[in-house]
């Protein structure tokens, strides 16, 4: 069993309501627009990180992580992106990867619109983690946490961290 923190949208911030719940985890997976690398510095030092570059991220992020992260963990398949859109609205670039071979957890960022919904056309887990940073039209600074065990997608957690 791993126990997963997800967040997205940081946009150069991080502070000691974020550490708390990365202490807490085994990885941490970044959605995009990390902003200042100090934030994914910051997160490697305490736990294993796997990310994804955004649209506002500079050369320096996009030599260090990907556009586009598929791997898998606890036999769980997972996509992750910034840029996707929604189930029945993602973007062409991305409907096309998720049509032909689909995995059972779709990551995105960029809305700051924290959503869970499960695509029953694709069959698969749509997360959005909304934003942790504070820059944005968000209202409240939000991440998701969970647990991937043999398969399966468990303990979804929507973790407020307070007004912008």
């Amino acid at each position: 069993m791993k126990k997963i923190l997800l967040l997205s949208d940081t946009h150069s911030h991080i502070d000691d309501a974020m550490l708390k719940y990365i202490k807490q985890a085994d990885e941490v997976w970044h959605a995009g627009d990390i902003g200042d690398l100090k934030v994914t510095d910051t997160i490697k030092e305490l736990k294993p990180l796997r990310a994804v570059y955004g649209n506002i991220d500079g050369t320096e992020a996009r030599k260090e992580f990907p556009l586009d992260n598929r791997f898998t963990v606890e036999n769980v398949d997972v996509f992750i992106t910034h840029i996707g859109g929604y189930p029945k609205k993602y973007n062409a670039r991305i409907k096309e990867i998720l049509t032909k071979n689909p995995p059972k957890l779709f990551i995105c960022g960029h809305s700051h619109i924290l959503k869970v919904i499960f695509d029953k056309d694709l069959n698969l887990l749509h997360l959005n983690p909304g934003a942790a940073g504070k820059y944005g039209f968000h209202q409240v600074r939000t991440m998701l946490r969970f647990t991937l065990d043999k398969g399966k997608i468990e303990n979804m957690e929507i973790i407020e961290l307070g007004k912008r």
